[in-house]
């Protein structure tokens, strides 16, 4: 559940990687140039990090070098340069030899909505699920930013975080949840609500008006896109026979793609997708556009009752 305190995640994983670098000699940062507070680094030694506004190209490049020398890079990067203008050295240089660097984005889906549809990356989890060997992380609060990042330091593999600026209720979550990619913040019968990132705070939200309702929901707070946790997925659509997936980003390739997979070949039931339609989205603030292309607690709980007038008995 949640509580009334807020955090967000590119917060949590920036405290994170600052006590990290003082606990590992194999920490390394290359931060992008992009990245708007670089000043909140100055507490990671010199030699622990580069500070430059280089391509991304040549941050994956230097990451990868890093990699092959023992260390283990984190990236550190906006959307729109290292997923966009870096997919090609991502995919050669880091996920064709599996090179265990983490790629971290710090305004990830709608963060910066006002500087227009070029920074909204929505495609960026597709993208990146594409790649073989790529392991996924869109955590939605403090602990489950902890339990990702230490999960990802144990993978002899990429990593990809997405993370947000987005302030959100923080989630009592626990800090074993990445262990199976997922956790369940509350226990219901009749519909599974699988969400992600910011979208888990929305979900909680749709949690309490669906018991007002009569209809019981399981909020699964899925922090691991993949590999996917299928099981613990299965395991809760089996006793509620429904599922809505929550996500910011686009409803092509991301966590709607993924449950999908899992259920379409396993177990099927009625599904619904909370997320932007195939489209690019406008500008505006990060608010205002989850309202226009509906990401809220709203299309949750229509949702939700659609699928349970449909649920597998």
């Amino acid at each position: 559940m949640s509580d009334n305190k807020h955090t967000n995640t590119w917060n949590a994983f920036l405290n994170y990687i600052i006590e990290f670098a003082s606990k590992r000699s194999d920490f390394f940062l290359l931060l992008s140039g992009d990245v708007s507070d670089p000043e909140s680094f100055n507490a990671i030694p010199e030699d622990k990090k580069i500070i430059k506004s280089a391509s991304a190209s040549n941050l994956i490049l230097n990451a990868a070098g890093l990699a092959v020398e023992g260390k283990r890079p984190i990236v550190v990067s906006s959307s729109a340069s290292i997923v966009i203008d870096g997919y090609r050295k991502i995919r050669d240089a880091l996920a064709i030899p599996s090179l265990p660097v983490s790629i971290a984005v710090s305004d990830g889906g709608l963060s910066r909505g006002s500087d227009g549809t070029s920074c909204n990356v929505l495609e960026d989890i597709a993208l990146m699920r594409s790649l073989p060997n790529m392991n996924i992380y869109v955590p939605s609060g403090k602990a489950s930013v902890i339990s990702s990042a230490e999960n990802a330091r144990q993978l002899k593999a990429p990593s990809y975080f997405r993370l947000s600026r987005t302030d959100t209720a923080r989630i009592n979550d626990t800090l074993g949840g990445v262990s199976n990619g997922a956790n369940f913040l509350t226990s219901g019968t009749d519909v599974t609500i699988c969400a992600c990132g910011v979208m888990v705070d929305q979900a909680l939200k749709a949690y309490h008006i669906l018991e007002q309702r009569g209809i019981s929901a399981e909020i699964v707070d899925c922090c691991k896109i993949k590999p996917f946790p299928e099981q613990l997925l299965l395991s809760s659509v089996r006793k509620t026979g429904c599922c809505v997936v929550a996500e910011e980003h686009s409803s092509i390739g991301g966590l709607s793609s993924a449950v999908s997979d899992c259920l379409s070949k396993t177990y099927p039931v009625a599904t619904r997708f909370v997320a932007v339609d195939d489209q690019f989205v406008n500008s505006g603030t990060p608010d205002e556009l989850r309202e226009y292309y509906g990401l809220t607690w709203k299309e949750i709980v229509n949702a939700a009752a659609e699928v349970w007038a449909l649920r597998r008995r």
